[in-house]
C-alpha cells in the first residue's frame, strides 16, 4: 500500500502502562456512548449526567451545573503539591451524521464531528486512573469538563464561576484529537498554536430600482463586490507578511429577482490571526475601507465586529513539559510535530490567558481505515487507538508536573 500523509505511524503499545492498556475497551465504550447522544453547546445535559454518574461511582469529588452544564472533578493525591488542571470540551455540532456505524448519532441534525466525545472519554479515563493511583503523584488535579466550545464559548463563564480557584490552579493542559495529523503523532509547540477568531457583519444600504435603469439606483451588490475585493488587501498590503492572517467573507446575500437592482446587501465573515498585536486592528481597518467605498457610491452601511476567541498561546515551560512527555509515548522524533499551527479557533485560549498552560494536538487520522475525514465533516471519525494514548500523556504530565519543584 502506498503511504499517505495521514497513514498512521507505528504505535508502540508497550509505552502505555498496563492499567491504561486494559482501560482501552472502556474508553471506546464511553466514547461511543457519548457519540450516540451528541448535544449542542450549553445543552449537554445527557453528557453531563453521563460524566457525573461515572465520577460519583468512582468516588471522585466533583461539582456540577457550572456555567449551566459544566463539571469540575477534583482529585487530591496523598501528598500536597502543585495544582494542574486538565480541560476537555463536551459539545457537538449541528451536522447530520453520514457515518454508517453502530454508534452513529441518534439525535437528528447533531453530531460529534470534532472529537469532543473522545476528549470527554480521555478525561474520564484520566480521572479514573488518577483516582486509583493517588500515591503516584503529588498535589491536586482538576479535570474541567467544559460546555459550548463550538460556540458561544463555555470557557469564559467557567473561569468566571471560579473553576481555576479553590485550590488555585498553577497550570492547565488540554488536547484536541486532530485528523490533520496521523495516529502516532503529537503536535505541540510553544507560542501561538491556534488563531484568534473574530467575526463581522456588514449591511449595505443603497437604492433599488429597475435592472435596465441603473442610473436611478445605488447598486448594493456592486458596492458589496468592491468591499469584498478591498477587504483582501488588508492581509496582502497592511499586515506584515511574516504574520499569518485570514479575512474571509463567507456570506454575501442580496437581491430578489434577476431584473431588480438590490437596495440592500449583507456580508458576513471571519478574521483569523496569531499575533495578539492585531487584536483591535482588523475591525478598525475594515470599517475604514467599507466607509470609504460606501461614501464613494453614495451608499450607507451598518458594520458590526466582535471577537469570539483570542489566539491559543502556549506557555514555553508547559509546552516543553508536554513535548518531553510526548517523546516518551510516541516514536520520536517523527512522532512529535512542532510546526502544527492552524487558523482554527478554540476557547481554550481563555484558560491560557488566565494561567500558564499548553494545548496540543493528538494525531487521530488513519487513512488506511478510512478515518481521515476533516473536522466538521459529516463523515468525521477517528482512530480510537488515540484514546489510550491521550490518557497516558495526561497521566505522565500530571506525574511530571506535580512532582517538579
Amino acid at each position: 500500500m502506498v503511504s499517505t500523509p495521514l497513514s498512521p505511524l507505528p504505535v508502540d503499545h508497550s509505552r502505555l502502562r498496563a492499567e491504561i492498556r486494559a482501560l482501552q475497551p472502556q474508553l471506546v465504550e464511553w466514547r461511543r456512548s457519548l457519540h450516540r447522544k451528541p448535544e449542542l453547546g450549553f445543552r449537554e445535559y445527557l453528557t453531563a449526567e453521563f460524566v457525573a454518574q461515572k465520577l460519583q461511582a468512582w468516588g471522585i469529588e466533583h461539582q456540577t451545573c457550572i456555567a449551566q452544564t459544566g463539571i469540575v472533578a477534583t482529585i487530591h493525591s496523598d501528598r500536597p503539591g502543585r495544582v494542574l488542571a486538565i480541560r476537555a470540551d463536551m459539545d457537538a455540532l449541528p451536522i447530520q451524521e453520514e457515518n454508517q456505524v453502530s454508534y452513529r448519532s441518534q439525535h437528528d441534525g447533531i453530531m460529534h464531528a470534532c472529537g469532543h466525545d473522545g476528549h470527554t472519554a480521555i478525561a474520564l479515563g484520566t480521572a479514573y486512573y488518577l483516582s486509583q493511583h493517588r500515591d503516584q503523584f503529588t498535589g491536586t488535579v482538576k479535570i474541567i469538563f467544559q460546555p459550548a466550545e463550538e460556540g458561544p464559548g463555555g470557557a469564559k463563564p467557567m473561569i468566571a464561576a471560579g473553576v481555576l480557584d479553590n485550590p488555585t490552579v498553577d497550570a492547565i493542559i488540554g488536547l484536541h484529537l486532530w485528523n490533520n495529523l496521523p495516529l502516532g503523532t503529537v503536535g505541540v509547540r510553544s507560542g501561538a498554536l491556534m488563531a484568534a477568531t473574530e467575526m463581522f457583519r456588514c449591511t449595505i444600504r443603497g437604492r433599488g430600482g429597475h435592472g435596465a435603469i441603473p442610473q436611478q439606483t445605488i447598486d448594493s451588490i456592486v458596492v458589496g463586490a468592491q468591499i469584498i475585493t478591498a477587504l483582501q488587501t488588508i492581509v496582502a498590503r497592511n499586515i506584515n507578511p511574516i504574520d499569518a492572517a485570514v479575512v474571509t467573507v463567507g456570506k454575501f446575500h442580496a437581491g430578489t429577482a434577476h431584473n431588480v437592482i438590490a437596495d440592500t446587501a449583507e456580508l458576513r465573515g471571519t478574521v483569523r490571526y496569531f499575533n495578539p498585536a492585531y487584536e483591535s486592528y482588523f475591525g478598525q481597518r475594515m470599517d475604514q475601507l467599507i466607509g470609504g467605498i460606501c461614501q464613494s457610491h453614495g451608499a450607507e452601511y451598518d458594520f458590526d465586529y466582535w471577537q469570539l476567541y483570542p489566539a491559543v498561546i502556549n506557555h514555553p515551560e508547559i509546552a516543553a513539559l508536554v513535548r518531553s512527555v510526548a517523546e516518551t509515548v510516541v516514536e520520536s522524533p517523527l512522532g512529535v510535530v512542532p510546526e502544527c499551527q492552524t487558523m482554527g479557533g478554540e476557547d481554550m485560549s481563555f484558560f491560557l490567558q488566565a494561567v500558564p498552560g499548553c494545548y496540543f494536538f493528538l494525531g487521530s487520522a488513519n487513512a488506511e481505515k478510512d478515518l481521515a475525514y476533516p473536522h466538521h465533516h459529516p463523515r468525521f471519525n477517528f482512530d480510537e487507538t488515540a484514546l489510550g494514548m491521550g490518557v497516558e500523556i495526561f497521566v505522565r504530565c500530571v506525574e511530571k508536573f506535580c512532582s517538579a519543584e
